[in-house]
């Protein structure tokens, strides 16, 4: 216990990771079980208690979830190719005088892989001296009395990362649902990503039993916001924070009203029934801004008419997708050249040419003087595609200010290889403003996505390519003890700085630094409103 006078101040600050590890016995079921562990009497603080895999954040990891996976390495054995990350819970602080430490805990979940993913399941789990043992547990028995003697606030952490527990039933599986949708959509871009994530919170909302007028529910909506954010695809997220944040301000101001519960939930489902529209009509906007732009950089000075457009592009940015063909339409020029990198290991180009190449011949006959020219590339002949090229024009996850724009992996060399051709060709980004992400450390810039590398695995498979058996192998029993080993990377996303880029087109119009870096402060601002101040309740 403290001792008398002592106050907070005096408290040893630590961050610390508390990692769950979920589990699925009967795989596969919708209800998970969690592995929890009771610490042995050689360990520091809470002997003989029931835990996570927990430890001290130290220096040397640079991130929680780099400390949480060297703690689950340490303490289980489990690696990358036993156990797969899953989600991470909003952290909290908690002081306990009686160890004399303040703690601020950073919850995570992970999903052990079934034998039957060449996981080894549970008999992978081999734990060391910190812990005497360990069990499975239902997440709904797991509580903070006396009788289950476990550490303090284990609830909290628990549900922090299970928020779907604190749920009712019903409630929690459309949650776990609409997050599993998310993280596991890999075709969809950032605007396609944020209208599923709006149309599941509006559900959410509208099963949610609890009448809007209490403040439990109030906490409940706004930590519903926070993972769909930060548990779906959180590096295509920027787009859907910002339009959570927006709905989360009217629906403040519909909560505050002074009418009955009935009509105060039909005032929020208009709220939010108005803020995915608005995304519809500012799609609009975009191919507008597109089309004039090119209208005043390619044909206002030109002394002869032209007779060609070539546009070089990857992925299957849905906004890109949406507008060439509307701003084509719009340009006197009778060919559109538009040259496409394949974008692997989906092959996402693919489909951006098919959708290019069906909206073009449903628009335009084949005497209508207009002429589309598709070239599909292979990833490696960037610089070759880049030649002679009008314009670069790619699409944006998310706009960073201190990074640039992410996008999908392969624009960077895109980028790089055109300027390095041709120093002048423009670079021109299609995004909205509600792709910026501020500096609000919801969303975190430095971290990437890395998917799971049987993607690409199963591309050199399905051509066969000589030798892929052993590098499979290879990655699968990579924890394994041997003096090799074969990781294959998956990346998804990547940046491209500032500087190389040109002009943004949006629906508010050509954007500027200023635009950006406003729309940077008021996400900050709305971001520690609505989630720098949930209470620790369970």
């Amino acid at each position: 216990m403290m001792a008398a006078g002592q106050d907070h101040t005096t408290l040893e600050k630590r961050a610390v990771v508390s990692s769950f590890i979920f589990g699925y016995p009967n795989e596969p079921c919708e209800e998970p079980v969690v592995a929890l562990f009771k610490r042995s009497d050689r360990v520091s603080t809470y002997r003989h208690r029931i835990a996570p895999i927990s430890g001290s954040i130290s220096r040397k990891d640079k991130d929680p979830l780099a400390a949480a996976w060297r703690e689950i390495s340490e303490e289980t054995t489990l690696t990358p190719s036993t156990v797969a990350f899953w989600r991470m819970g909003m952290p909290f602080t908690f002081a306990d005088e009686s160890v004399g430490r303040e703690w601020t805990v950073h919850p995570f979940g992970f999903r052990l892989r079934s034998s039957a993913l060449g996981g080894g399941g549970k008999s992978a789990i081999r734990i060391d001296w910190e812990h005497e043992g360990w069990q499975w547990y239902n997440p709904t028995a797991v509580v903070n009395d006396a009788g289950f003697d476990g550490v303090p606030h284990l609830r909290e952490s628990l549900r922090r990362v299970w928020f779907e527990g604190e749920m009712p039933d019903r409630v929690g599986r459309s949650l776990a649902a609409g997050l599993e949708r998310l993280k596991n959509d890999h075709e969809s871009g950032a605007q396609e990503l944020t209208a599923i994530a709006g149309a599941v919170f509006r559900d959410l909302v509208v099963q949610m039993e609890t009448t809007p007028d209490s403040l439990v529910w109030w906490e409940t909506v706004r930590m519903t916001a926070w993972h769909l954010v930060k548990n779906g695809r959180e590096s295509m997220g920027a787009a859907t924070l910002n339009l959570l944040l927006v709905v989360l301000q009217d629906l403040e101001e519909c909560w505050k009203l002074d009418t009955t519960s009935a009509q105060r939930l039909d005032r929020m489902l208009s709220v939010i029934d108005f803020h995915l529209q608005s995304r519809t009509s500012r799609a609009r906007q975009v191919k507008d801004t597109f089309a004039s732009y090119l209208r005043s950089a390619f044909l206002s000075n030109e002394e002869e008419a032209r007779d060609r457009l070539t546009i070089l592009t990857l992925s299957a940015s849905s906004t890109i997708r949406d507008s060439i063909v509307d701003a084509f339409a719009s340009v006197d020029v009778p060919t559109l050249e538009l040259r496409i990198l394949e974008s692997r290991p989906l092959f996402e180009g693919v489909s951006m040419a098919s959708s290019v190449l069906s909206e073009f011949q449903a628009r335009y006959s084949s005497d209508s003087g207009r002429k589309l020219a598709i070239s599909l590339y292979t990833d490696a002949s960037a610089a070759v595609a880049a030649q002679n090229v009008d314009m670069v024009l790619l699409g944006a996850d998310r706009i960073s200010l201190s990074k640039g724009v992410s996008n999908k992996t392969g624009s960077l060399p895109v980028v790089l290889s055109a300027k390095h051709i041709n120093p002048n060709v423009p670079v021109v980004v299609l995004s909205d403003l509600e792709k910026v992400n501020g500096e609000t450390g919801l969303i975190d810039d430095e971290k990437h996505e890395d998917n799971d590398p049987k993607e690409v695995i199963s591309a050199w498979s399905s051509d066969e390519i000589k030798g892929v058996q052993t590098v499979e192998e290879a990655v699968v029993h990579q924890s394994q003890p041997g003096n090799s080993s074969v990781d294959v990377r998956n990346i998804y996303f990547e940046w491209v700085p500032f500087s190389f880029v040109d002009a943004f087109i949006s629906g508010e119009g050509v954007l500027d630094d200023r635009q950006i870096r406003e729309k940077a402060r008021q996400q900050g601002e709305l971001s520690s409103r609505y989630f720098d101040s949930l209470p620790i309740r369970y």
